[in-house]
């Protein structure tokens, strides 16, 4: 294989991916590919599939039918390597709460047959690039959760990989602790680390990601940039309008502008530029309106709607 070859291989390329479980369709014909250096979101509701996807780029969970191939690897017969080559962060909180913080990189270390001389060098520059070099002998249990949630980052970097999975990585954080963890992944990113995210935060998935897929039952439903999705199904500029009159809501149709009825509020998406915002603002906005940019969230609900999900 060239270098140019190797250059333009994919860092993740999955093809007619499908996940069955008895007769339950997890996974329905997925496909998609990560580049070199891309920050790449994996969107969806719960259930949607997302995760299990995620398992599958690693091998721990095994494909029914189609191919998935990592740094250009099979992922049946290359799963080996693969794992050596990546990191990965879970959702659930796995450190070992018996050991300090720097046993719990040591450790995991271990796990990859670092050398101890690396080993305990790769710890203490993760120790310091997470701000946690003051607790490496402190206990797991007495971590905050913005501590123990940069710890297990930096768990997944031990072994120095090209590829990191993130599993909704500031779930259940406070603001300032999510913002953190945020400026660490965006400064990795601009090392040229590739990083694949799932997450419930639409405004983490825009300021993260370079590109994204939307996955629900199973199936992709849409596939770019945060800033071009939100252009294409929720306009430049979304107006909510409470307790909407029948005059708004016959505009809004005889125009077939996009929009949302939710019966005590009308949402329509902006598409046609400022001549629209100003005639809701002329005609119809003595009532309650709101005026605002239009967001990831508001194309992850336009796709996936707005009932909850068990």
């Amino acid at each position: 294989m060239t270098d140019h070859t190797r250059s333009m291989t994919p860092i993740i390329e999955a093809r007619n991916l499908h996940k069955r479980f008895g007769t339950f369709t997890a996974v329905d014909d997925l496909s998609f590919r990560v580049e070199k250096g891309e920050f790449f979101g994996v969107l969806g509701p719960n259930g949607a599939g997302k995760t299990t996807a995620i398992r599958m780029i690693y091998g721990f969970s095994p494909l029914t039918s189609g191919s998935m191939r990592v740094f250009g690897l099979n992922i049946e017969q290359g799963w080996r390597e693969i794992r050596s080559r990546l990191g990965v962060c879970q959702q659930e909180n796995t450190l070992d709460p018996d050991l300090t913080v720097e046993q719990n990189l040591l450790l995991f270390a271990g796990y990859f047959s670092l050398p101890k001389v690396i080993a305990g060098q790769r710890s203490r520059e993760l120790l310091e690039y997470f701000a946690l070099e003051h607790k490496k002998q402190a206990k797991v249990e007495h971590l905050s959760g913005g501590m123990a949630r940069r710890l297990m980052l930096a768990r997944a970097l031990i072994n120095d990989p090209e590829l990191v999975i993130l599993d909704e990585p500031t779930t259940g954080l406070d603001p300032q602790s999510r913002h953190q963890v945020w400026d660490k992944l965006k400064e990795l990113r601009s090392r040229g680390l590739t990083m694949l995210l799932t997450t419930h935060y639409m405004e983490e998935a825009a300021w993260l990601c370079d590109r994204l897929i939307i996955v629900d039952h199973g199936k992709i439903l849409v596939e770019g940039t945060p800033r071009a999705l939100i252009r294409e199904h929720a306009g430049d500029s979304v107006v909510e309008v409470e307790t909407p009159s029948e005059a708004l809501r016959e505009f809004t149709r005889s125009r077939n502008l996009q929009h949302d009825d939710l019966g005590n509020r009308l949402i329509i998406y902006n598409t046609l530029g400022p001549d629209l915002e100003h005639q809701l603002r002329g005609a119809f906005c003595d009532q309650t309106c709101t005026f605002r940019q239009g967001s990831l969230e508001d194309v992850f609900l336009r796709l996936t709607g707005r009932g909850l999900r068990e």
